[in-house]
């Protein structure tokens, strides 16, 4: 094969999930109520724009920005993926709250795609 090509990429600052305008107070139901993310300030020059920020745990990417857009079309395809430790309570409860809920196995592990309110697909696979 040849030499080894050091990454340039070291690690992820944030990801980026788009929303509709003037969804905050949905998503914060959904992210912050559901997924019990904890939401956190944008910087001044940022917060006279639209969205709202999450911050994740610790020795994940860090943070979670949802932006408002225009012109906002659901993330069908592409997708975040995260980690939780009961993936069975959490799908249940989301179910339960009224989000759209799909299950899965890929490679022997469970997935589950929760549906956040504005239809974007979020991928959770639990904590083993």
């Amino acid at each position: 094969m040849g030499e080894e090509t050091k990454p340039v990429v070291n690690s992820i600052v944030h990801v980026q999930v788009a929303i509709p305008a003037g969804g905050e107070d949905e998503a914060r139901k959904f992210y912050g109520g559901l997924l019990g993310l904890k939401e956190i300030p944008k910087p001044p020059e940022l917060a006279k724009r639209d969205g709202c920020w999450f911050e994740l745990p610790e020795g994940t990417c860090g943070q979670l920005h949802l932006g408002a857009e225009q012109d906002f079309r659901p993330a069908k395809k592409s997708y975040v993926a995260f980690v939780v430790s009961d993936l069975t309570e959490l799908a249940e409860t989301a179910q339960s709250q009224g989000y759209e809920v799909a299950r899965g196995t890929a490679d022997g592990i469970e997935q589950v795609y929760i549906y956040d309110p504005f239809g974007n697909r979020l991928e959770f696979c639990a904590d083993d």
